[in-house]
Order: C-alpha cells, then sequence, then structure tokens
C-alpha cells in the first residue's frame, strides 16, 4: 500500500486548510499526524477518505487516483460520534456489514470480547471510552489497507487508552498502515513508528521515530515542543 498526496489544497474561500502538501503514507507503520487545532489535519483525513474534494493536487493510493473502488481500501473514523442513539452494537455491526465487503463480522466479535464489549449493549449508554472502544473495532474489523483514526484518545481514560493502544498495534494491517490524529503526543509516542507534523495545512515535518531520537536526541514529545513552543 502507498498512498501519495501531490500539491494537496483544499480551500475554504480565501483561507486554505491545506496548503500544497506533499506526502507519502507506506505500508507497514503506524503513523501519527500532530499539530495545533488548525493545522488541518482533520481536513487531510477528510480528504484521503473521499469525503472532501481537494481544490488543489492529487491523491493516489497505489497509483491509482482515488475513487469508489480506492474508498473500499480506506477507513475513516471521525472523532464525532456517528452511531445512531437507537442503536445497539449489533445494529453497528450490521450497518458495517451492509456498507462495506471487507468487514470481517468474525474479527468484530473477537474485537469487542477482548474491549468487554458486547452486541447487547446501546450506543446511548455507553461512556465515552465504551464508545471509542466500538468505533474502533468497527474500523479494524474492515480489514482496509489505510485505517484513519481522528482523535480516538479523546476524553477517555487512561486505562481505555492502554487498551485501545494494545488493540491497534495487534491488529494493525499486515500489508497496511495506521493514521492517527491526536494532541496526546506522549500517549501516542509508544506506538507509533513515524510522525506526520502539520502546521498552517502545511507539511513541516516528517520523521521516523527512532532516527528522530538518534539523530536528533528528541522524543516526539520534544520535537513537537521544538516546532509549536511559539503557538503556546
Amino acid at each position: 500500500m502507498e498512498l501519495v498526496c501531490q500539491n494537496l489544497t483544499k480551500k475554504y474561500f480565501t483561507k486554505k486548510a491545506v496548503d500544497g502538501l506533499n506526502l507519502k503514507i507506506e505500508s507497514g507503520h503506524i503513523y501519527a499526524l500532530l499539530g495545533p487545532n488548525g493545522s488541518g489535519k482533520s481536513t487531510l483525513m477528510k480528504m484521503i477518505a473521499g469525503l472532501t474534494k481537494p481544490s488543489e493536487g492529487s491523491i493516489t493510493l497505489d497509483n491509482e487516483q482515488l475513487s469508489w473502488k480506492t474508498k473500499e481500501k480506506i477507513s475513516y473514523t471521525p472523532t464525532e460520534p456517528f452511531f445512531f442513539g437507537y442503536m445497539k452494537i449489533d445494529d453497528v455491526a450490521k450497518y458495517y456489514a451492509d456498507f462495506f465487503e471487507d468487514f470481517d463480522m468474525n474479527l468484530f466479535d473477537k474485537v469487542l470480547s477482548e474491549m468487554n464489549l458486547d452486541r447487547s449493549m446501546k450506543t446511548k449508554s455507553l461512556s465515552s471510552g465504551m464508545m471509542a472502544k466500538a468505533k474502533i473495532a468497527a474500523s479494524i474489523a474492515r480489514r482496509s489497507e489505510l485505517i484513519m483514526l481522528d482523535e480516538p484518545l479523546n476524553g477517555i481514560d487512561l486505562l481505555a487508552r492502554d487498551s485501545i493502544q494494545e488493540l491497534l498495534i495487534k491488529y494493525a494491517p499486515e500489508n497496511g498502515s495506521i493514521l492517527i490524529s491526536s494532541h496526546m503526543v506522549e500517549e501516542l509516542e509508544r506506538m507509533v513508528d513515524r510522525t506526520i507534523f502539520m502546521k498552517n495545512g502545511r507539511l513541516v515535518a516528517d520523521t521516523d521515530v527512532e532516527e528522530l531520537r538518534m539523530r536528533e536526541g528528541l522524543s516526539v514529545a520534544d520535537k513537537y515542543r521544538q516546532l509549536y513552543s511559539e503557538e503556546a
């Protein structure tokens, strides 16, 4: 799997949410997508997911322009709740199975079990941590080549974050990658191996975590502070 963004731009009137971005996402990695609010992270994810059309530039997946075919290889989970209040987790499973041919019901049940959830639970009764786990279980079960998660750790407790990170590492696509947007830099550091830093819609750094430690003597959190300290 290789996803390439070339000169990617998204304009909203005169403002550029993403500005001439060039980026390559390759198989076998867990990427952190980092940057302050307004840096363009969510807009980038939505363009890759095919939910927002670029104003300029291109996105290709395995040398093919994004289309309904390539969308089948990409799973995107937004930070906003998207399950209807009347739904049980069982309804979520059926919804995903109806819309996505790659949805693996057995894998969904396996991940649910590991997260101490079951299909009879109503989504409106789920805590923030449980809701996050249910959303991620559905994303993992699609068996997509690229799994994108927008702020999956927001508003959940430490133990829930730990279990989610362990499951993402365990079920990362064999021939694909995971892209995670988050403000919780220290939380992500132990699970990601590459980091993408954005600022004002532009790519400011694309780093290998181990090389960052070896060559610059910096942690991911240190690099984040170096790049954005003036905005604090």
